[in-house]
């Protein structure tokens, strides 16, 4: 975004599209105070909902009645002049306030996100908090709510910047070694100091990368694979736990030739079931794509829940990866027999019991994410690009001091890079860009 584009007031609509009781139209920049002055009879105290009647500056004709709220800068959400006009929801209202906001100079439409990047740009918010905010949005369980709500108070930025702190000492003492030390060398003293800090460092890493993708898993869902030979219920396995005709189920073997993927919230976590095709041998080329996919699925999956009437489980499945074998069509066997869990996804039978189990999985997984830090893909490579560059620092914290200085600036620049900053320029559009308009 351009600093020309960055000085134009911008508004957008904050609350949902279509027709409502209320809607919330947002404004920021340095026209806010200008632009009230024109659209509402009276000052509006600051911070302060005060009834008002928006006009058109243009026509003096009445548009609206309803609330005006004047934020003005630094304390904003954006860190400029801001307001909220609460008005109602009509389309009509909407289109006519619109029309009137768009006659003044430097105003326009906000780009999605582009409420959030200024208040990054601006110092409010920092790239975690701002991911947080978009993950508050999207939050479809209670396990993604509160991961997002901590992530909106700050808990990866306040462990970035104590970890930052703490290598910028080992980088003073490194510093101070070039400078005054006759030789090349670390002295004894400064090298006790500067193990001592990389090692709470890498050890605070290892743990956050040692908790897997427990944060990650917890915001997109617990993917599980449902797999098995072909007609082993897989599809109406899948569609008895999301409760709707989701997949296509027929007595004919091969009838799924590629997965299926449903979002399911079981006690509050969001599970990715995913129905594949039946594998087995065949001449089919199209049912040979299918399987192949359904085995690539498999090998990525968290979770796979092998069905077969048998309850027996083959030994190609990928490894490391959990693999819970289920006996289905229970229904149609004679009698109760001891081993994997028995279910009947017609009659509905043991699905309870399975629904348990997996919410008891996905408990197990955010158990580890309510301590975790990591949520998303670029969090996990900067922890990464951190780690291994105190690796090699303090494998030759007794070599030269240029080296060891320039693997610690690679790891400082990576945690500066979580909260932005550095220049990040190459992550801000794709953060900013799956905001909504108003946000």
């Amino acid at each position: 975004m351009s600093s020309e584009s960055g000085a134009d007031t911008i508004f957008a609509l904050a609350s949902g599209q279509g027709r409502a009781a209320i809607a919330v139209l947002r404004l920021s920049g340095a026209g806010v105070a200008s632009i009230l002055g024109a659209l509402v009879e009276k000052a509006t105290p600051p911070r302060q909902a005060a009834l008002a009647t928006f006009r058109d500056p243009a026509s003096g004709e009445a548009i609206d009645r309803g609330l005006c709220l004047f934020f003005p800068a630094p304390a904003s959400f954006t860190g400029e002049d801001c307001a909220e006009f609460h008005l109602h929801g009509g389309p009509a209202v909407i289109a006519a306030m619109f029309a009137a906001l768009a006659h003044f100079p430097a105003t326009r439409p906000a780009l999605a996100g582009e409420f959030s990047r200024r208040a990054f740009e601006n110092g409010k918010l920092d790239l975690t908090e701002i991911e947080g905010i978009a993950d508050l949005i999207d939050a479809e369980t209670e396990q993604q709510r509160r991961q997002a709500l901590r992530q909106t108070r700050g808990d990866l930025r306040h462990k970035a910047e104590g970890w930052r702190a703490a290598l910028l000492e080992a980088s003073a003492l490194l510093e101070a070694t070039i400078d005054f030390a006759d030789e090349g060398d670390v002295s004894p003293l400064a090298q006790e100091r500067l193990a001592a800090l990389l090692a709470a460092v890498r050890a605070d890493l290892a743990a956050a990368l040692a908790k897997g993708r427990a944060g990650e898993i917890v915001r997109d869902g617990v993917t599980v694979v449902i797999a098995g030979p072909p007609n082993a219920g897989k599809s109406t396995l899948l569609n008895a736990l999301v409760r709707r005709e989701a997949a296509i189920v027929s007595p004919i073997p091969g009838t799924t030739r590629d997965a299926i993927e449903v979002r399911l919230d079981i006690a509050g976590y969001a599970f990715v079931l995913i129905d594949t095709a039946g594998l087995r041998e065949t001449s089919d080329p199209l049912e040979s794509i299918g399987i192949e996919r359904a085995r690539k699925r498999a090998e990525i999956a968290d979770l796979v829940l092998w069905l077969d009437e048998t309850g027996m489980t083959p030994a190609d499945l990928p490894p490391g990866v959990p693999i819970w074998p289920i006996r289905s069509k229970s229904d149609l066997s004679d009698g109760v027999r001891a081993g994997p869990l028995a279910i009947s996804a017609a009659r509905g039978a043991n699905l309870d019991v399975l629904s348990e189990r997996l919410a008891d999985f996905a408990r197990g997984v955010a158990g580890q994410a309510e301590l975790g830090l990591i949520t998303r893909e670029r969090h996990r490579r900067a922890f990464l690009i951190a780690e291994a560059a105190l690796d090699r620092a303090s494998d030759a914290i007794d070599g030269p001091v240029e080296l060891l200085g320039e693997d610690l600036r690679l790891a400082i620049h990576a945690l500066e890079s979580l909260i932005g900053k550095v220049d990040v320029e190459d992550v801000l559009g794709e953060i900013f860009a799956r905001f909504c308009i108003g946000k």
